[in-house]
């Protein structure tokens, strides 16, 4: 498989962006209940695969900065994302490379696992933060959908000539 340079330059600025989004809004990035304003960008990775990738390597870097830092901020975390961005595409595909499928995919795994990861660390309930985590996460991903879409009227941001 050979990446082309536009792809990886692609990765890197998606990776960079989401680091400085979690960064600059860490106040509400970090919270048991996080609202990562970063999850905005996560429907673009319907256009590319490789954007899975750059939300990884985002989360891994962003994830540096929590105050719970350790191994499944720093690994599970990033794995869970790369796993919700490959499946958030693959079905994405069938509906015609989709944001908003995309999105919502990403946006029902990541809440899935940061319950699981609360229960593993806090002994909370899946049950206790799941609904709250379902539901920011899938305004955010909508609001970036939308904001996709809107860009995909007059640009093809994804297209390498």
């Amino acid at each position: 498989m050979k990446i082309k340079t536009k792809d990886l330059s692609l990765v890197a600025i998606f990776a960079a962006l989401y680091v400085a989004l979690v960064y600059v809004f860490s106040a509400s990035s970090f919270l048991p209940q996080q609202f990562r304003v970063a999850g905005m960008l996560r429907p673009a990775i319907a256009k590319k695969w490789i954007l899975a990738i750059a939300y990884a390597l985002g989360v891994i870097i962003a994830n540096l900065f929590s105050p719970f830092a350790g191994i499944y901020d720093l690994l599970f975390m990033p794995m869970m994302s790369f796993v919700a961005g490959i499946l958030g595409y693959a079905i994405a595909l069938r509906f015609g490379k989709n944001y908003f499928i995309c999105g919502a995919i990403i946006a029902t795994i990541v809440p899935l696992s940061l319950s699981w990861m609360f229960l593993q660390l806090f002994n909370e309930p899946i049950i206790a933060n799941f609904p709250l985590l379902l539901l920011g996460e899938q305004v955010v991903c909508l609001i970036g959908s939308s904001v996709f879409k809107m860009i995909e009227s007059r640009f093809k941001w994804w297209e390498t000539k």
